[in-house]
């Protein structure tokens, strides 16, 4: 064995760099004892770099709304790299910038700077060329676009974008920590910029999803309002027409009108609070169908000359149908006994309600009226035809109108069964 080869021989892995061959790293313990805690502290320090990171993620995951989860990015990307500044700009389709969140600087100070950038120099590059991009300083960076009065200087700077499949929806900017951004700066901000991502599109979904919850809620709210509230004011309205007459004719029947007509409206300010409330009118909420239908009859029997017969047939009431079905079939009748009290000139009508097929139910409402051309086009404000057939389509039933001038009108309701109501607890079979 040569003199070269002992060492090998004594150590198999060779020499460790920047140690003589042969020498001891045991010979010096001082530097093997600060060697060891770099190491410790950069793994303490990526500890806790991950437990910030997995913080960050958590924190933007909880959040829904888009302003907040917005806010949350930019004031967890600069804590997560020492940032003295963090910003996330929203840009257009054009380009621009539309909307820039910071944080890092205080308000007053941030009011001062002025109007918010609109992406040109160096924030362009990152817009533009979709990278990121890491300045040692932009204060000496040719391509920067400069700062407006009021602004503090930065100095160390990093943008990286924030895309999802592929689309950018916005650039994260950090400036001013102290000795610079690293490589593992950028990676880090990187990897945050793709969960920031997640985040951001999951708050724009929901916001979405509740606008158009907000929306429907207020066609729903404009049909019960049309459906009931309204046809009630203007059953009222019918009742003290002849009242003028009557005090003449008959005073005490003209005080018995007004004080239905007294009584009525004081249901319909009730119904008008269950509405703000989000609640159904107490007159067919939490009633069986027939019962509803029953109390609907009276109602229409009182208010209007017209004289209503209900039939059912016997095994109705045994039929399942749910307090949330029952109240859209209530109300599309409702809306009908309306439109023969203010447009049919009937005498009679009659609702007939029994047992279909499938376990389902059948209502139809007739009338002796003049009719009309279920196919000629309505005016606008006259919502009933259009609101009842929404209703129908939106618990899986259907309308149909079998109508002709001066043949009087036929609606029929047809509701499938509910097989989530009326089930026994033993289930359909073995």
């Amino acid at each position: 064995m040569t003199d070269a080869a002992a060492p090998r021989a004594a150590d198999p892995d060779g020499p460790v760099p920047g140690q003589p061959a042969g020498a001891d790293a045991s010979a010096d313990p001082a530097a093997a004892e600060s060697d060891l805690a770099g190491a410790l502290a950069a793994v303490v320090f990526a500890d806790e770099r991950l437990a910030a990171f997995d913080a960050s993620i958590r924190a933007m995951a909880g959040l829904l709304a888009v302003d907040r989860v917005l806010q949350v990015i930019v004031d967890r990307v600069r804590e997560l790299v020492g940032a003295g500044y963090a910003a996330l700009g929203i840009v257009d389709g054009e380009g621009v910038i539309e909307q820039f969140i910071t944080s890092g600087m205080p308000r007053a100070e941030r009011a001062q700077i002025g109007a918010r950038p609109r992406g040109l120099g160096i924030l362009g590059l990152i817009i533009h060329e979709n990278r990121a991009y890491r300045i040692a300083d932009v204060m000496e960076d040719p391509r920067r676009h400069g700062f407006p009065p009021n602004h503090p200087h930065m100095h160390a700077f990093l943008g990286v974008p924030v895309a999802i499949r592929g689309r950018t929806i916005g650039n994260l900017y950090l400036t001013e920590k102290a000795g610079g951004f690293t490589d593992a700066d950028q990676q880090i901000v990187e990897l945050f910029a793709g969960h920031a991502a997640i985040a951001m599109e999951n708050a724009r979904l929901h916001d979405q999803v509740q606008r158009l919850v907000i929306v429907e809620e207020r066609e729903r709210i404009g049909r019960d309002l049309h459906d009931g509230v309204i046809q009630s004011i203007y059953a009222v309205g019918l009742t003290l027409e002849d009242v003028p007459d009557l005090m003449v004719e008959d005073p005490a029947e003209a005080s018995r009108r007004v004080e239905r007509a007294i009584e009525s409206l004081d249901q319909t300010i009730r119904d008008i609070r269950n509405f703000i409330f989000g609640l159904r009118p107490q007159l067919i909420d939490g009633i069986e169908l027939v019962e509803g239908l029953a109390a609907l009859a009276d109602e229409f029997r009182v208010n209007t000359m017209v004289d209503v017969e209900l039939r059912a047939g016997p095994d109705v009431d045994g039929m399942p149908l749910s307090p949330e079905r029952t109240l859209e079939v209530l109300s599309v009748a409702r809306e009908a006994l309306s439109n023969i009290a203010r447009h049919a000139k009937a005498t009679r009508a009659e609702i007939l309600v029994a047992t279909a097929e499938g376990h389902g139910l059948t209502l139809t409402i007739v009338d002796n009226g003049t009719g009309f051309d279920p196919d000629a086009p309505r005016g606008l404000g006259h919502l009933g035809l259009a609101n009842m057939d929404a209703r129908m389509t939106g618990i899986g039933g259907s309308l149909v109108i079998e109508s002709s001038p001066d043949r009087g009108t036929r609606i029929i309701v047809r509701i499938p069964g509910d097989p989530s109501v009326g089930e026994t607890e033993d289930g359909a079979g073995a």
